[in-house]
């Protein structure tokens, strides 16, 4: 990293381009850029995409501390208020996210008495004042559905069709077809198992190679009673995840999987609605 920017200095230097503040078009499209990147250092933090840790609490805290004093800086932004918003809303369910072994907790399935209320509060109440602020982004609809989430007292409490709802109007603002995979997660859990895994027979081409698709599709899969393609996908993405606590998750659901089937002969009853959310 150190090479990088003195490499990159070197450019600039060479460049000749003066230091000046940007112009207003500039400034609003590096201002995306510099969000992206804090919300980019986030998620890696919050689900390490490789190694042993699920979580490194020190780039989620890095994150949250740079995107404050943007926030600071620019306070009637909505979108960098929204950015901030959703990072505490999700960092506050990070005490429930493992358990004492340190294995992968599910959302569906935390204890919601170990989240941070105070994060929680604080996170609603910035993203209640950006309300207003500057059009609808997409950070705004992700802090949106954080807060829904944040607020449910239970999984089975949560206002899924309302999230299902504001997915959709996600994915039309980024196009971005990852939103589909947490749209079908809560389109299975607003309409049942089918709608969801309709939802990624849209997406499986252009999502095919992505680390989620394949735990996404195998959870709804198992929903749906398709026992054998459920154990199928949880194998095969398993086998390429690179995170080590997102392998031992998934293995330990294809073992169970299976030995339910041995037992059964026949496969294993429908299980409860559950969503693979981190």
């Amino acid at each position: 990293m150190a090479q990088r920017i003195s490499r990159a200095k070197q450019r600039i230097k060479a460049s000749g381009v003066p230091f000046r503040m940007p112009s207003p078009g500039q400034r609003a499209e590096w201002l995306r850029a510099v969000l992206h990147v804090l919300y980019l250092i986030f998620n890696e933090g919050y689900t390490s995409s490789s190694g042993s840790e699920l979580q490194r609490v020190e780039l989620t805290g890095e994150a949250i501390r740079l995107t404050r004093i943007v926030h600071r800086v620019l306070p009637d932004d909505g979108e960098v208020a929204s950015l901030l918003a959703l990072m505490l809303l999700i960092d506050a369910r990070r005490p429930a996210r493992a358990d004492a072994a340190g294995e992968l907790v599910t959302l569906d399935v935390q204890d919601r008495t170990l989240w941070d209320r105070e994060l929680v509060a604080e996170g609603v109440a910035v993203l209640n004042a950006a309300m207003g602020k500057g059009r609808v982004g997409e950070y705004r609809i992700q802090a949106a559905i954080a807060a829904l989430h944040g607020q449910a007292p239970t999984a089975e409490d949560t206002d899924w069709p309302q999230i299902l709802a504001l997915y959709g109007v996600l994915e039309q603002i980024s196009g971005n077809p990852v939103v589909r995979l947490n749209r079908a997660v809560a389109a299975a859990m607003a309409e049942g198992p089918a709608a969801g895994l309709a939802l990624l027979d849209e997406v499986e081409e252009p999502l095919r190679g992505h680390y989620r698709f394949l735990a996404v599709r195998a959870h709804l899969l198992e929903q749906a009673g398709d026992e054998d393609r459920a154990l199928a996908d949880y194998r095969a993405e398993a086998a390429r995840t690179t995170s080590l606590p997102e392998q031992r998750y998934l293995t330990t659901r294809a073992a169970r999987l299976r030995r339910a089937q041995d037992v059964t002969g026949v496969g294993l009853a429908r299980p409860p609605r559950t969503a693979p959310l981190r």
